[in-house]
């Protein structure tokens, strides 16, 4: 259930999930032609890190506001800025909220791109719906993100981006994973997929990446990058300290970023025993 993000809301997953999320968008941005963006689990919008569940785990404060007020070098300074100044009026405000995914994507998207937002739990789809009431190039959708997934795709864009953002409640959550992402893949091969995985165990993360990248290969994706941040070693039924992202068909920038972004990543959120990756699964040609 997305409305339990309220927990972990601008923690260091987030901040991955969003700085990258950021980086894309911006590429799609450079040509004039709309794009389209989809979200399969799009959650309430929007969160107040000074209720009771924000201030119960204090998460972001390790994450957002850490990153804030770490110095951060130059050149990742400058690929990082545009995430930081989404967020950073939402976290001037007091109490302080933070955005999550459909805000972000929806105030950088111009007129003539959309904004599918699908979310199947009611109290978040009615948070979901009242945060995105003033975007008129963003719809919110009362749906199961798998079917949304395949009613949405492809849509009539040829360029564009789906988050696939599942809260890993359901032990069959990888199953469906390895299912439904090659066939989206076959059904919209020009779309950029962009996964958001936890990772408590890695070596059956690693695996499960080894077979979804073989069928996506065989999907026709031409190319996928994989992004690992760990913050501190993660501990026996501990709060989660490591995640990841999956990128199909990623921006041919991107990996160059990552590389950049990824160890001041790190360095600013990380301690004792932080490490990161940049891996790139497969490129076709």
């Amino acid at each position: 259930m997305n409305y339990a993000h309220d927990f972990h809301a601008g923690n260091f997953a987030d901040v991955l999930k969003h700085i990258f999320l950021v980086r894309i968008l911006l590429y799609l941005r450079r040509k004039e032609a709309g794009f389209r963006y989809i979200e399969t689990h799009a959650g309430g919008g929007l969160y107040d890190l000074g209720c009771a569940r924000a201030e119960k785990t204090g998460e972001w404060r390790g994450g957002v506001l850490r990153l804030m007020q770490s110095e951060v070098a130059g050149p990742v300074r400058e690929l990082i800025q545009p995430y930081l100044d989404c967020v950073a009026p939402y976290l001037s405000q007091e109490p302080p909220l933070y955005p999550g995914s459909p805000l972000i994507g929806a105030a950088l998207l111009r007129p003539q791109d959309r904004l599918i937002a699908c979310e199947l739990h009611p109290e978040a789809f009615d948070r979901l719906a009242e945060n995105l009431k003033t975007y008129r190039h963003a719809k919110p959708i009362e749906i199961d993100g798998y079917s949304g997934l395949k009613a949405y795709i492809p849509p009539p864009e040829r360029r564009g981006l789906v988050l696939i953002d599942p809260p890993f409640e359901d032990a069959g959550e990888f199953a469906r994973l390895g299912e439904a992402l090659p066939a989206a893949a076959r059904k919209w091969p020009t779309g950029i997929y962009m996964l958001w995985r936890p990772v408590k165990d890695r070596a059956a993360v690693a695996g499960f990446t080894r077979s979804l990248a073989q069928g996506l290969a065989a999907a026709g994706a031409r190319a996928a990058l994989r992004l690992e941040l760990q913050i501190r070693p993660q501990e026996r039924d501990g709060p989660l300290t490591r995640t990841d992202l999956l990128i199909v068909n990623p921006p041919f920038t991107l990996a160059d970023e990552a590389r950049l972004i990824m160890p001041e990543l790190a360095r600013s959120l990380g301690e004792a025993g932080s490490d990161c990756g940049v891996e790139v699964l497969f490129e076709a040609g």
